[in-house]
């Protein structure tokens, strides 16, 4: 129900940012990354229900000590604090255990800074952050807990923008675009700060803050330089493996997996400061030549998907099992084949042609759908 918002948002960001700068926020090969990794991490949602909502609730059943009344203003705004609470506390380690990092830095691995940002998820992350909700189910009605977990989310969606600059004395209190491009930052300055969700006095209180100074560039100290979206959320899992295996003693694997990404043997647990890259000021974004037309024809197909992938989850509970499965790995196929179209890779041209061959014989025997009837002869052309 929050797509149509999102749009909305994206589309008035566009128009700002044309009315201040003449120039749009974003690049579309980025846009479109991003908008692969949201579709992707939100997929195994298609199948399993939300692990964060079951956890939490089999908690309250079976072992919350006292039970603060649903309607209570003041249960409200304790949750509010306490799922922010719980958030700083799980960003903050998903930054400074490698394992962790390894899922969240799929959501700093764009260069742009826009709204499409806030949609580039990980698939993995939401397997180990349920555990910093548990505390509150001991005694906060999971309904109360279900509001505030989604609030938190969505409040976190505009303030990855450029557009807005300082919001005054709000800035004390809640965390602000300003605040949140330091976090994306990968600036020496920027690197570990600002770990908010709805509120920025969490850093302010345990020393994590940093105000906005040096024009920020975007993106992680080493950049990944691709589009791909299966190999933008499982690369950091291969080179945590390699390392793995490459670095002697038994207690130095396990650093490599439990300290910081910027670990190495007689390294403090999160590294050395100096190590971080210095910037310049000259760094140029990933952005591979890609003929205008094929922008276009990644731009409409890439829409069709969005369009398949909104169908099935309005109507997931009326296929079968094998539907399901069947049109999720046709959108895996599809996102992939766009993040190597966008780097115009030899080999995406075949991958191109077999995805679409797939797409007309099961659109053919009526395995996808539109949700607009009227596009259905469009899309076979």
């Amino acid at each position: 129900q929050s797509i149509p918002f999102f749009i909305t948002f994206i589309g008035l960001e566009f128009a700002v940012s044309w009315i201040q700068k003449r120039k749009l926020p974003g690049r579309i090969n980025d846009g479109i990354s991003s908008l692969s990794l949201g579709i992707l991490s939100r997929l195994p949602d298609v199948l399993f229900r939300s692990i964060d909502l079951i956890s939490y609730i089999y908690v309250w059943n079976n072992y919350r000590l006292f039970e603060l009344p649903w309607d209570s203003p003041w249960t409200w705004y304790l949750t509010l604090l306490g799922v922010d609470l719980a958030y700083y506390c799980f960003h903050r380690i998903s930054h400074e255990v490698n394992i962790l990092w390894a899922a969240h830095q799929v959501h700093h691995s764009s260069e742009d800074y826009n709204l499409f940002t806030a949609l580039r998820q990980s698939v993995l992350q939401k397997y180990t952050s349920w555990m910093f909700n548990l505390p509150m189910a001991l005694f906060i009605p999971p309904s109360v807990f279900a509001v505030h977990l989604q609030f938190n989310l969505l409040y976190q969606f505009w303030i990855h923008t450029e557009v807005i600059t300082k919001l005054g004395p709000l800035e004390w209190i809640l965390n602000t675009p300003s605040h949140h491009r330091v976090h994306h930052g990968r600036n020496p300055y920027c690197i570990d700060k600002n770990y908010g969700g709805t509120l920025i006095i969490w850093d302010r209180i345990f020393g994590t803050f940093e105000a906005e100074d040096a024009k920020v560039v975007y993106g992680l100290t080493h950049p990944v330089n691709s589009f791909d979206p299966i190999m933008l959320q499982l690369r950091p899992l291969a080179h945590i493996w390699n390392t793995f295996w490459a670095t002697p003693g038994f207690c130095n694997k396990l650093s490599v997996i439990f300290k910081g990404p910027g670990w190495g043997p007689g390294k403090p647990r999160l590294g050395l400061p100096e190590e971080i890259p210095v910037i310049t000021g000259k760094e140029v974004p990933f952005d591979p030549p890609v003929p205008a037309y094929l922008n276009c024809y990644a731009l409409v197909h890439f829409a069709i998907i969005v369009d398949l992938y909104t169908e099935l989850l309005a109507s997931v509970t009326m296929l079968s099992q094998g539907a399901v499965l069947l049109r999720i790995a046709f959108i895996i196929l599809s996102l992939a084949s766009f993040g190597l179209l966008m780097e115009n890779k030899s080999k995406a041209g075949i991958l191109e042609i077999i995805r679409c061959l797939v797409f007309i014989g099961v659109y053919k025997f009526g395995y996808f759908r539109s949700q607009f009837s009227f596009l259905g002869y469009a899309y076979e052309v």
